[in-house]
């Protein structure tokens, strides 16, 4: 099993993920590229389509337990939706400051969607840049105003 290295651009960033298969072992966001391919639910993400990428496989275990409940919540945000850090730590039964930590430490941005995970009054942080993390929210809420569109309005499903 080769574990490949590619990134895809979005916006003056660039994302770097490492993977193998179906398995993603890293992200990151760099200023500069790294030649290689990137899983295309990946390019569908952030060219704006409405992709989940929670069906990836993590290549890395959480730190801990607390980490590993903090991270399963925050992929159960839906796509184009936000929580607040309170919330999360209420589901995880934890402290706002400790998923703030989590957040920070996560490995998997996208897989792990902790930009969908805001301050009660702003946007709260995000690694290297939060600028990044408002494009991302940006980018899910096109996303779905797209997705209701092509349903149409008596589509349920």
């Amino acid at each position: 099993m080769e574990v490949i290295e590619g990134s895809a651009r979005f916006g003056l960033w660039y994302v770097v993920v490492r993977w193998s298969d179906n398995t993603v072992y890293h992200i990151r966001f760099s200023r500069t590229p790294v030649m290689g391919p990137v899983p295309r639910p990946v390019m569908q993400y952030l060219s704006g389509k409405k992709i989940d990428l929670t069906t990836f496989t993590c290549g890395t275990d959480p730190p801990g337990p607390q980490y590993g409940r903090i991270y399963r919540n925050v992929q159960q945000i839906p796509y184009g939706e936000t929580a607040t850090y309170g919330e999360i730590a209420e589901r995880a039964s934890t402290h706002a400051r400790v998923v703030g930590q989590a957040l920070a430490r996560n490995l998997l941005p996208l897989i792990i969607p902790c930009h969908r995970v805001v301050s009660r009054s702003g946007i709260g942080g995000f690694t290297p840049d939060p600028a990044i993390k408002e494009d991302l929210l940006e980018l899910e809420r096109r996303g779905r105003v797209r997705s209701r569109k092509r349903e149409g309005p008596g589509d349920t499903s």
